[in-house]
């Protein structure tokens, strides 16, 4: 299987943004958002996907985070999607149940090729610190369009925004380096289509 690595470089009038991923990394992260929540949030999911990642944005934080965490989403999505190429020889599915404290939260992905985006995830409270809670559901759901993907999130129960936020990544990266694994027994595509 090829070196399965992808950089990204994308501009718009609102970002800015260069992000390399190596699927078979060991969880490096080195990333500048300038969203302080946003760094922890993508460090944790590189730490527990074991995939390195390096992000530098320069976005229009005068306005608000959501056009840097919503396009860093999609890059990170896009990214994915082109480091697993014709997606051949990877077990294709993941799942996870992950407690964080008192938080719970179900992870699934399924990488077939068609994105769906399904979430149940309400938060507590509408901030964490100064991050809209909301931009992490934005984050996912622009992932997992440009990654070409299902991706399914339950929240059981949580009562800390923090919390869940970070159990919904730290289960995603855990989820997505399941479903990205090489599989030893299947080299070829995993579908009875013969492609994905």
């Amino acid at each position: 299987m090829a070196n399965r690595t992808a950089e990204i470089v994308r501009k718009t009038r609102e970002t800015d943004i260069r992000l390399t991923l190596d699927l078979d990394g060991r969880g490096q992260c080195q990333v500048a958002t300038g969203v302080g929540f946003l760094d922890h949030m993508l460090e944790l999911y590189a730490r527990h996907s074991l995939m390195d990642l390096t992000v530098t944005c320069n976005g229009d934080l005068h306005v608000d985070d959501h056009h840097t965490t919503e396009d860093i989403g999609i890059c990170l999505g896009q990214a994915l999607d082109r480091a697993l190429g014709d997606r051949a020889g990877i077990r294709r599915y993941g799942h996870v149940v992950l407690p964080m404290d008192e938080t719970l939260v179900t992870c699934a992905v399924d990488l077939g090729g068609r994105p769906y985006w399904a979430w149940n995830a309400p938060f507590p409270s509408p901030k964490i610190g100064t991050f809209d809670t909301e931009l992490v559901a934005d984050f996912w759901q622009a992932f997992s369009t440009q990654g070409r993907m299902n991706l399914h999130v339950l929240l059981h129960y949580g009562r800390n925004s923090h919390h869940i936020s970070e159990a919904i990544f730290k289960g995603l990266a855990r989820t997505l380096r399941m479903a990205t694994e090489r599989d030893p027994r299947n080299d070829g595509v995993p579908s009875t289509k013969g492609s994905l």
